[in-house]
Order: structure tokens, then sequence, then C-alpha cells
């Protein structure tokens, strides 16, 4: 069987693809914060008859990323597919962000990718893989109050360009996905101040389709971003 990398495994997008690609018939390496959803995830997913291993990584801290994934690689499992959706966002004046917030969320949108991809693609070459970097139209726009949200989702977009350029003669495909509004726990996040209406954007299964239409997609070609967004007027 394939086997995928997720990152934010326990809930939401992430959740929703670890049981698009179970479905699929591929393994699972499944990575969040939570020992006790990642053990929940994998009782539900393993009755599909795919393997699931999985380890409790607070990607929020730099120190523990790359031990922690050795550990998992060393569970006998090699990704040929690596998805980053892991993250998290932040609302408020741009200028008035502290500090500390914003390494927050620097840390857990760009920085950690970083580290996961530094930790995981030597692995890769061998046979090759795709990287996907689950990515927001944020990236390509400005949104007041949502400053610090649109520029970390810019420099992961031109992280996925030049990590797809340098790899490229190692075997190693890379894109983004890039998402409007997802109807996920995001925006119960103390840090989001929004009055969207949730019922307008997409659901996770949809995001996760496209994740797993990527993935599938041949070794001989790359779809370099897909651009997925709601029909019905969210943002």
């Amino acid at each position: 069987m394939p086997s995928v990398l997720i990152t934010g495994a326990s809930r939401g997008i992430g959740q929703a693809a670890a049981k698009a690609f179970a479905s699929a018939g591929w393994d699972l390496l499944l990575v969040s914060r939570s020992e006790a959803a990642l053990q929940s995830l994998k009782a539900e997913l393993s009755a599909s008859g795919s393997r699931v291993v999985y380890r409790a990584i607070d990607l929020t801290d730099p120190s523990v990323i790359a031990p922690g994934l050795e550990e998992l690689l060393n569970q006998g499992l090699r990704p040929s597919v690596l998805i980053n959706n892991a993250g998290a966002a932040w609302t408020g004046d741009l200028l008035a962000m502290p500090l500390d917030r914003w390494e927050w969320l620097m840390q857990l949108n760009l920085t950690s990718v970083f580290q996961v991809c530094a930790a995981v693609v030597p692995a890769m070459r061998p046979a090759g893989g795709l990287v996907i970097n689950v990515s927001s139209h944020a990236a390509r726009n400005a949104f007041p109050g949502w400053g610090a949200y649109c520029t970390v989702k810019a420099a992961l977009a031109s992280f996925t360009r030049c990590l797809a350029e340098e790899e490229r003669g190692n075997g190693i495909r890379a894109c983004t996905l890039t998402l409007g509004a997802v109807n996920t726990s995001l925006w119960d996040s103390p840090t989001v101040d929004s009055t969207f209406d949730r019922r307008a954007m997409l659901p996770v299964n949809q995001a996760a389709a496209a994740l797993l239409h990527l993935a599938q997609q041949p070794a001989t070609q790359v779809v370099e971003d897909l651009t997925l967004m709601p029909a019905t007027g969210a943002f």
C-alpha cells in the first residue's frame, strides 16, 4: 500500500483526509498534539485494513519536531506523500499583534513545515514522492485583520515553489492546495474573531477529497497548485 503522512490529523481537514486516504487503501502516518485523539482515530481507521502509526508532536515547539518524526518513521512506514496540514490563525491589527503570538503563528504555519520537510523528505527521496502544503487564498490577498495570516500563507506558497525546484532532481514533487474558507474548528479558536456564515464554507470532506486527488496524480506530472473555493459566498 502507498503511505501518507498527515500533520494536524486529529481533527478538521486532517482527520477528514486520514479517513479519505484510509478508504482509498493507503497506510497512514499521523501527527497531532493529542495522543488520545490519535489513539481513537487509529482504532477507527484500522478497521479499514490500513496500517496506522502515529506520534503526538506539538508543532509549536521546534525542539520536539525532529526527534518525534524520527520515532514516527522508525515504526516501519515510509511515506510517498507528505501533507503539511496543521495550522492556526490570528485576527487583529497587524502592528498590534503581540510578538509572542507572531512567533507562535510563524512557527506553526511555516517554520514547522520547513522542519517537517527537512525530517521527512530525505526518507522519501529513494522512491520519490509528493509534498502537499495546505495553503489559503489569503496568500494572494490582503484582508484587514488577517495580515499575519496572509503573510505566513504567502511565505508558505513561496516555500513550496522553492522546495519543488530544489527537489525536482530528487524525484520529489511539491504543490499547494489553496483553500477558501473551510468549516473547521479554526473558527472556534479564541485567536480568531469572525462572524462569517460557516454554512457557506467548504465542508472538510471536500478539502480532503482534493488532497486525495492531488496524491493520486501520476509521478510523471504535478498539479502545482489546486485552488478550491466555496461557491456560496463565503470568502
